[in-house]
């Protein structure tokens, strides 16, 4: 599996991230995660529709929090051909809870505790965590990856305006 030292830090440690970097032009890998009620969730249920994939380490950290409540605000506001789908290590109990109290219902937020599937086929697997980068990768109607963003300090927030805005140019 391909390793990736140094590109990016916990506060402000050296991390090692596990598994292949994509980059915008790449046909976006299907993963299989797994939803807060046990069911999968497959990439290719999407087809057709633009997709944020938000990614963090955990929803019991007040950044990942911060980060699934903007998606959830900013899915509310944006097109019903836009798919939002948070994912984390947390496993699915957890994220039901936190989605419950937070009132999060414009985004899917799955787990990718059981393979680590989306970390492995995207580059996200923190190695020496066993958690995942927080960054953003925004997928076309077609399936193609149009925007990603590995955060070089993973305790930091992403660009969201730039996510944003690359999804709105395609919708």
């Amino acid at each position: 599996m391909l390793e990736r030292k140094g590109i990016v830090t916990f506060k402000g440690n050296p991390v090692t991230l596990v598994g292949e970097e994509v980059k915008p032009g790449d046909k976006a890998p299907d993963f299989t995660a797994l939803k807060t009620d046990l069911s999968e969730l497959k990439l290719s249920d999407y087809k057709g529709r633009v997709v944020i994939l938000t990614s963090f380490p955990s929803v019991d950290t007040s950044v990942c929090a911060l980060q699934a409540k903007r998606f959830n605000e900013e899915a509310g506001k944006l097109k019903d051909d836009v798919s939002v789908i948070t994912i984390s290590v947390d496993l699915p109990f957890a994220l039901g809870r936190f989605c419950a109290a937070e009132g999060i219902e414009n985004e899917v937020t799955v787990s990718d505790h059981r393979d680590l599937d989306f970390g492995y086929k995207y580059g996200f697997v923190v190695k020496e965590l066993r958690l995942l980068e927080r960054g953003i990768v925004v997928i076309d109607k077609d399936g193609i990856i149009r925007h990603v963003e590995y955060c070089k300090e993973i305790a930091e927030h992403p660009d969201y305006d730039k996510a944003l805005e690359i999804t709105k140019s395609l919708i």
